[in-house]
């Protein structure tokens, strides 16, 4: 997969200074952020077998069941996920697992998720 010199134009429209693109709310930890929970909703969706939005299966008892605010710490400080949760509870996150704290290593889990078979648009 390669990114566009368009898309890394439209990324970096709003970076004036190196804190924008690396600093606390910059956009390098925004992307981590925002990339880690759409892997998690690809995890949920594998896990239940529907997307988001879409009608689940009749047979079906377990749905989706919105979003709990999970603080973990990694290289870039503190940052706070929302990870999607299910209905029966049964729904056990690869890259952030429940009771995790840290997110050291992430590229590594991003690797891992693609080598167990979820495409590169899930991931």
């Amino acid at each position: 997969m390669t990114i566009s010199n368009e898309l890394l134009d439209e990324l970096l429209k709003g970076c004036k200074r190196p804190e924008d693109l690396l600093g606390d709310a910059g956009l390098m930890k925004e992307l981590k952020v925002r990339l880690m929970e759409r892997m998690l909703g690809a995890e949920l969706t594998a896990h239940l077998g529907y997307g988001a939005g879409a009608e689940p299966p009749p047979e079906q008892a377990n749905r989706r069941n919105g979003v709990a605010t999970k603080r973990v710490k990694g290289s870039d400080g503190e940052v706070a996920l929302s990870v999607p949760r299910d209905r029966d509870g049964s729904f056990e996150p690869e890259l952030v697992k429940k009771g995790q704290t840290r997110i050291d290593g992430i590229d590594d889990k991003i690797i891992g998720l693609y080598a167990a078979g979820l495409s590169v648009r899930d991931i």
